[in-house]
C-alpha cells in the first residue's frame, strides 16, 4: 500500500466536512429522541448508534484514506468490487441477509448491521473512474468502447435492482451518467443513454403496483391524506410550521410520532421544522460549498483517474442529498434514500467519510491558491 506524497490536504474541504457532520449530529440528537424515549427508552439511542457505528470508524476511515496515495484504488479495484459484489449476494441469504422495509438491503453480523448498497455506491465510483480513464478505451466508439465499459458495470446495478432498492440504484445511474459526461462520451450516445434510463425506470413504477401508488401520491398527495400520502403531508406541515426562522432546535412538533421517519428519511423537514427556512436554506449552501469545492480539487487533479474519482464521490454527494431533499419539499417522489451525514445510519456515515478521505488524498497532489 502506497502513501500519499506529504503535502497538505486540503483544509478548507476538511472544515466544510467536519461542520456538516458536527451539523448534522446536533440535528438528528434533536430529531431521534421522541422515537428512542417511546422504542428503546433512550432518548440519545439513535445518536449513540451513529456516533460509535458511523462517526468513529467514518473518521478511521477518512484519515486512513487520507493518507494513502489515490492510485491505490486503481491497483485495488477488482478486490473491491468482487468484495462489494460478495456482500451484494449475501444479503439474499437466509440467517445472514436481513429483509426490511420490503427490501433484502441489510447483512446482519450479530452485533450490528452492515447495508451493502452504500459501500456499492463507493465501488461504483472507483471502477467507473478505473474504467473511464483507461487510455486502451475508446468511449467514443459504443460497440468496442461504451457497451463493454457498461456490462462490466452492470452486475453492481443488477444486484441493487434485485433487492430492490430503486433509490440506491437512482444514485448509481446519476453518478455513471455523469462520469460518463466527465469522460466527454459523445453527446448522442448520453442522448440515447439517457431514453433508454428513463424508459426503463418508468417500466420498473408501471409493474409494480406500490411503486405506482407513490408516484401517484407525489403528484396528489391530498387524495388519500391518512394512507399513503400521509407521509408527504406531514412532511409538507413541518416544514411549513418552521416559516423563516423555525421552532427553535429541539422544539419540533411533528417528531413527536406524527412524521414517520423522523431519524432517516424526514429528517430534513424536522430540520426545516426546528431551524427553518434561512437556516435551513444554509445547510443547502454548505453541501453545494462542499460539491464546489471537491469540483475544483477534481479541475486540478493530475490525471483523468483522479478528476473522475472525485468528481464521482462529489456527484454522490449532491445528488443524493437533493433527491432526499426533494422528496420531503415534495418536488421528487420518496425514494427512502438516507441524507448524507444527518440521516441516522452507520453504513452511509462512514462510507461517506471514508469516501471524503479519497478526495484529501487527491487533494495533496493539488494546489487551489
Amino acid at each position: 500500500m502506497s502513501l500519499a506524497n506529504k503535502n497538505k490536504i486540503d483544509k478548507v474541504f476538511l472544515l466544510y466536512i467536519l461542520a456538516l457532520l458536527s451539523f448534522g449530529l446536533i440535528i438528528l440528537t434533536s430529531a431521534s429522541a421522541p422515537l428512542g424515549y417511546d422504542k428503546f427508552n433512550d432518548s440519545y439511542f439513535f445518536i449513540k448508534g451513529q456516533i460509535l457505528n458511523g462517526v468513529l470508524p467514518g473518521l478511521l476511515l477518512l484519515y486512513i484514506f487520507s493518507r494513502i496515495n489515490y492510485n491505490f484504488w486503481k491497483k485495488s479495484v477488482w478486490l473491491l468490487v468482487g468484495f462489494t459484489c460478495l456482500l451484494l449476494v449475501l444479503v439474499f441469504i437466509p440467517g445472514v441477509g436481513l429483509y426490511l422495509n420490503g427490501a433484502h438491503s441489510w447483512i446482519s453480523f450479530g452485533f450490528i448491521n452492515f447495508q451493502p448498497s452504500e459501500l456499492a455506491k463507493l465501488t461504483m465510483v472507483v471502477l467507473a473512474a478505473f474504467l473511464f480513464s483507461d487510455s486502451r478505451r475508446d468511449l467514443s466508439d459504443w460497440q468496442t468502447g461504451l457497451l463493454p465499459v457498461l456490462s462490466v458495470l452492470a452486475p453492481i446495478f443488477l444486484l441493487v435492482l434485485l433487492q430492490p432498492d430503486l433509490g440506491t440504484l437512482s444514485i448509481l445511474v446519476v453518478i455513471v451518467f455523469g462520469m460518463l459526461y466527465l469522460s466527454k462520451v459523445p453527446k448522442i450516445y448520453l442522448t440515447v443513454l439517457g431514453s433508454l434510463l428513463v424508459l426503463g425506470f418508468l417500466s420498473l413504477v408501471i409493474i409494480r403496483p406500490y411503486r405506482m401508488e407513490r408516484f401517484t401520491t407525489f403528484l396528489h398527495p391530498e387524495l388519500d391524506p391518512q394512507g399513503i400520502g400521509y407521509h408527504i403531508n406531514q412532511a409538507t406541515l413541518a416544514i411549513g410550521s418552521g416559516g423563516w426562522t423555525g421552532l427553535g432546535v429541539g422544539h419540533s412538533r411533528q417528531k413527536y410520532q406524527y412524521l414517520p421517519e423522523v431519524a432517516a428519511d424526514s429528517v430534513f423537514a424536522v430540520m426545516a421544522e426546528e431551524i427553518g427556512f434561512l437556516f435551513s436554506s444554509l445547510f443547502l449552501l454548505l453541501i453545494l460549498f462542499i460539491g464546489w469545492r471537491g469540483l475544483r480539487i477534481a479541475k486540478k487533479s493530475p490525471d483523468l483517474f483522479a478528476k473522475l474519482l472525485v468528481s464521482g464521490i462529489m456527484i454522490w454527494l449532491v445528488w443524493q442529498s437533493f433527491l432526499n431533499i426533494g422528496a420531503m419539499v415534495g418536488i421528487l417522489p420518496l425514494t427512502g434514500v438516507p441524507l448524507p451525514f444527518v440521516s441516522h445510519g452507520g453504513s452511509a456515515l462512514m462510507v461517506m467519510l471514508g469516501a471524503c478521505g479519497i478526495v484529501l488524498s487527491v487533494s495533496r497532489d493539488v494546489n487551489l491558491k
